[in-house]
Parts: structure tokens; sequence; C-alpha cells
């Protein structure tokens, strides 16, 4: 028997902060979920798998648009056009009723637990395998119980769960997506969990298999590498359970370090930058600048405009873009004692919580995504640490200048 499993499609995901991005581009990456369903589902009809089992998420939101309801459809009647069985969950984003989705009736498709109570059913492959399914759907955007315990003990049938949900932590306000315990699914004793929400693809347990998949497409810089499906095959006198990851997306995120030791020429520098910008597929660069106090501030200007990640954008392989820079000075400024107080006394005062929310209450209120950026702790060390690079490449302007007078 062979079965695909994936997770966390977000179709209408928008891709906030890529505005910038030039109109074919910008398309790209908007459509870049559909296009990675897509390839899921062409692996899945050449792999003539048994099962596809779509944990969650499938949707960015409870209202999807028509455009991703039909493609999504489209791509499950592909699959149950070939009598592949598809057994779908709904998570936390996508938590709809069954009559709102736009999926064709089939014996070969079946939403799993609609009224968020854990259901159980069973199917046979054309070689006569018998295999259970159990799982649930979200119909509220939180569940904040352990589902676990509802889940019914395991018969005599190879035997899969389905869950989008996160582990428990010691934090009970953050226990809001049905969290559980990796031990107490393992007790449970099925032959494979699939589970959905957790973008980064995780294996919990080998024995039996707890895995995550992982989003099919990356979405910002948090999101890094290869994204995809896991593929499995069970080897039905045995029982034992084989995945491989197979990547279906077409656009990678990448981080990229580059460590500057000396003062560069622009032309140096942009050199430089393009050299460590390497690809073979489509891939969205974050650029991390280590030792900018090198930088001038004209040099910082430039490499924080978009502009400039544009033109150096062109020269990249495989349509890939430049699309975040961000500054890492891991040396402090060497000033005198006196200055190095007074500078250490405004650094504490402007960037208190309170205060820093204070500077940037005007542009925080522009929407969601730049409040939502205000209160991250990553934003706040970003601009630190830009502050720091300006700051240091000002002291330094004056430093030069009182050597040369």
């Amino acid at each position: 028997m062979k079965f695909i499993h994936f997770a966390d499609a977000h179709l209408d995901s928008p891709f906030r902060g890529l505005s910038f991005l030039p109109s074919k581009a910008f398309n790209q990456i908007y459509n870049a979920a559909n296009q990675s369903l897509k390839r899921i589902v062409d692996l899945a009809l050449s792999e003539q798998v048994d099962l596809v089992l779509i944990a969650g998420d499938t949707f960015d939101s409870n209202h999807p648009s028509p455009h991703s309801q039909l493609l999504f459809a489209q791509e499950i009647k592909r699959l149950t056009d070939a009598q592949i069985q598809v057994v779908m969950i709904f998570g936390n984003h996508d938590h709809m009723k069954r009559s709102e989705l736009l999926v064709t009736p089939s014996p070969y498709f079946k939403l799993l637990g609609p009224d968020e109570k854990v259901e159980q059913v069973t199917f046979t492959t054309k070689t006569g395998f018998t295999y259970d399914v159990v799982g649930f759907s979200y119909l509220n955007n939180h569940i904040t119980s352990d589902k676990l315990p509802e889940f019914p003990e395991k018969g005599a049938n190879y035997t899969f769960g389905m869950m989008h949900a996160q582990e428990k932590t010691s934090t009970n306000s953050q226990n809001v997506y049905a969290p559980f315990t990796v031990q107490e699914m393992q007790e449970l004793n099925y032959d494979y969990f699939a589970l959905g929400h957790i973008h980064a693809r995780r294996t919990l347990s080998t024995e039996p298999l707890i895995v995550y998949p992982g989003n099919i497409q990356g979405r910002h810089i948090n999101e890094l590498g290869p994204k995809g499906c896991y593929l499995g095959e069970v080897n039905e006198a045995s029982r034992e359970t084989k995945i491989d990851f197979y990547a279906t997306s077409p656009i990678i995120w990448q981080s990229v370090q580059l460590e500057l030791t000396a003062g560069l020429s622009k032309a140096d520098l942009q050199a430089k930058i393009l050299a460590s910008l390497t690809a073979e597929q489509t891939t969205y660069f974050s650029l991390q600048l280590l030792g900018a106090r090198f930088l001038t501030e004209e040099e910082t200007d430039l490499i924080t405009d978009s502009d400039f990640w544009q033109n150096l954008s062109l020269q990249l392989a495989a349509d890939s873009q430049l699309v975040d820079v961000r500054f890492k000075e891991q040396e402090q400024l060497q000033l005198n004692d006196h200055d190095q107080a007074a500078f250490n006394q405004a650094a504490d005062e402007i960037f208190a919580p309170e205060e820093f929310k204070q500077i940037i209450k005007d542009w925080a209120k522009k929407d969601e995504l730049t409040a939502q950026a205000a209160d991250q702790p990553e934003f706040l060390q970003a601009v630190k640490e830009l502050a720091q690079v300006k700051l240091a490449a000002k002291l330094k302007g004056i430093d030069d200048e009182t050597q040369e007078n």
C-alpha cells in the first residue's frame, strides 16, 4: 500500500512584505502553493498511491477565495477520478462546515470528523488490504481540550491517526490547538500518525511513526528550505512503514550570511553579495551581513533599499530574488567610558518596551502587519542592530575627521 501525507497548504496565503517585487515575481510566489499542490497530486497519480491524507489548513482562512476553492476541488477530482482515496481534516485556519467545501461528492473523498468529534472510517485497497483512518476536523479556530482520549483503541487493521495539533507546553495559554503529548500518542499504538500545524518537517516518533510533513510552500524567511510531502509505503505482510520526503515547492527560502572584515567599495560590496547568492532553483534570499560596522552610512542606505535588491536579483540564477537584508554587529562600539555610559543609557531608554512602542505608535497604525511586527522581539532586535550600525558609521566619520584635523 502507498500513501501521501501532506498538510498546511495555506492556499490564499497573502505573502505580506513582498509587495515591492515586480509583478512577475509577485505572481510567482502568490501561485507557488497552488503549483506545489498540483505537483503533489501529480506525484500521487504517477506513484499510483492508494491514499492521500490531508492534515489540515488546506486554506489560509475559513472563507477561502472562489479561485482556491475551485482549484482545490479540481485537484481532488483528479485523485478521485483515479480512484485514489482522499481523507481530509480541517485545521485551525480553515475551520469550516462540510457544506462550504466545493469538492464534488465521491466515495473516494472523505472529510473526517467535521463536527470536531473523533471519527473512524475503514477502507480497502484494490489489492484487498484493509486499513482504518481516525481523526477529527476543527469547527472553531481553537481546540483547548486533549482529543487523544477520544481516539478508539487500535483494532486488527493497519491504522492511521490524523490530527492538526500541537504538543502540550507548560504555558496553558498556548495549549489551544488540540494539545497532546507524544507519549500518549505512542500509547495508542497506531501504525502511522499524520499530523499538521507545524510548518517544519518533524518526526516525533519512529515506533510508531508520528510525523509532521511541514507546509507545502514556504511563505517567509522563517520557513526555510524545500517543502513538500511524504510518500509512504506499507509492507502489507509485515506492516512495516517507510516514508520518503518529496520536495514540491517551486520556491525555497534561504538565509545567507556574509561576513565583512574590512571596508569595501560599493562595487566590491555588490560583487561579494552576488557571489554569496547562489541557487539551482528559484530561491528567495535573506542576507545577513556580519561585521556591518565596516559599512559607511551611504552603503547601509543603499543595501536597505529594495530597488538595490531588485537590481541584484536581475543578476541571480533561476529567477531568484533578494527579498530581505539584516545587519549583525558582533563587536561593541569602541567609545571612551563617559560616551559609552551615555550611549548605554540612551539605548536602554529608547528601546525600553513601552518607550519603543510610543516611538513607533503612528507607524504601527498603518496595518495589521506593522502592528504585529512592533510586538515581535525579533523586529526590536533588528531595529537595534540597524541603529547600532548607523551610529557606528556616524561615529567613525567623526573619528576620521578628528584624526585628519
